[in-house]
């Protein structure tokens, strides 16, 4: 009984660190953390999951990831604004990681950690301080990227290029989308920001259906060889679709005529943006940008055509008189 118990305690004692060098050492004093109880839950968690669920093809990790995808970005955007920030924030900052991760094996030497900062700030900016706010962060960070290219002696200038780039293309453009949400009150600022995402959205379908079934003649063979023209029109028509609905909301004057106009210009910048990261990935040797979606690959695979619809809405919108742009 005597033993039971001081071997009992002697297993208490052993902390996880301690318990995995046991291991590794070979020491007989070694007690695997939980073992055969954390093997019984595993079981009976997998014997209740649905037979289907077990095993599932990658079309439903693709679907499954997709789907919180997008309810974690609807959610944001019609929370609030500061929601709205959080999410630019978070996306500007993983998809400049991303992005400096792919041309460092370029013989690029970005500066990753000023760069991210860089994008993160950009949505910042904007939001506190209008569009004069993305001015003061990219005069600041250019100033940042001098200092470490005088103080950093293996920099280069086109490293500076590219670090200052890989900010404004992550950070810079997505804050169309928060300038879009400032314009109008609530709730229709996220109401117009929402029906932006699903134009992204909606035409990246049209053309993924529509590419698939029927599509022959390839748009960019080099740079994305699955891409074909009939896809490229399915997208654009899907992309009008959703442009025309936002002739509905209040605060927006826009014609229909316009809207289906704006629709085809927006849905072809957002092919421009997805054929663009192509080009960027197949330069430097990766078939995805990251692994933080499964079944779709990085986020900047999911951003790309994102970025450029954001700036283009802001041009088209505020540029012919359909939204206000006082205060920004």
């Amino acid at each position: 009984m005597d033993a039971e118990h001081t071997d009992k305690a002697r297993e208490e004692e052993l902390t996880r660190w301690e318990r995995e060098r046991a291991i590794k050492a070979g020491s007989p004093d070694a007690v695997p953390e939980s073992g055969p109880r954390a093997q019984r839950i595993k079981e009976i968690a997998h014997d209740k999951t649905p037979e289907k669920l077990k095993n599932p093809s990658d079309l439903q990790v693709r679907f499954r990831t997709g789907f919180v995808y997008v309810m974690v970005s609807i959610l944001c955007v019609l929370a609030s604004n500061w929601t709205m920030l959080a999410l630019l924030v978070v996306t500007a900052a993983i998809c400049s990681g991303e992005f400096f991760y792919m041309l460092r094996s370029d013989a690029k030497l970005p500066n990753e950690l000023v760069g991210a900062i860089g994008a993160a700030c950009f949505p910042i900016g904007v939001f506190f301080w209008g569009m004069a706010g993305g001015l003061y962060v990219a005069i600041l960070l250019m100033v940042v990227l001098i200092v470490w290219y005088v103080l950093y002696q293996p920099a280069r200038v086109e490293d500076v290029a590219v670090s200052f780039f890989g900010a404004a293309y992550c950070g810079l453009l997505l804050c169309g989308l928060l300038v879009v949400r400032m314009s109008l009150p609530k709730p229709w600022g996220a109401v117009l920001v929402l029906l932006l995402f699903l134009s992204v959205w909606g035409s990246d379908a049209f053309a993924y259906l529509v590419g698939r079934k029927f599509g022959k003649h390839k748009l960019a063979p080099r740079v994305s060889p699955k891409k074909s023209w009939e896809g490229f029109v399915a997208g654009l028509a899907g992309s009008a679709l959703f442009w025309c609905l936002m002739t509905l909301v209040p605060g927006v004057s826009m014609s229909l005529l316009e809207a289906v106009a704006f629709g085809l210009v927006s849905g072809t910048m957002g092919v421009v943006g997805d054929l663009a990261e192509s080009r960027i990935k197949r330069n430097s040797g990766f078939k995805d940008s990251g692994t933080i979606m499964p079944g779709h690959g990085g986020l900047l695979d999911r951003c790309d055509s994102l970025f450029t619809v954001s700036i283009t809405s802001v041009v088209l919108l505020a540029g012919f008189g359909c939204i206000p742009l006082a205060g920004l």
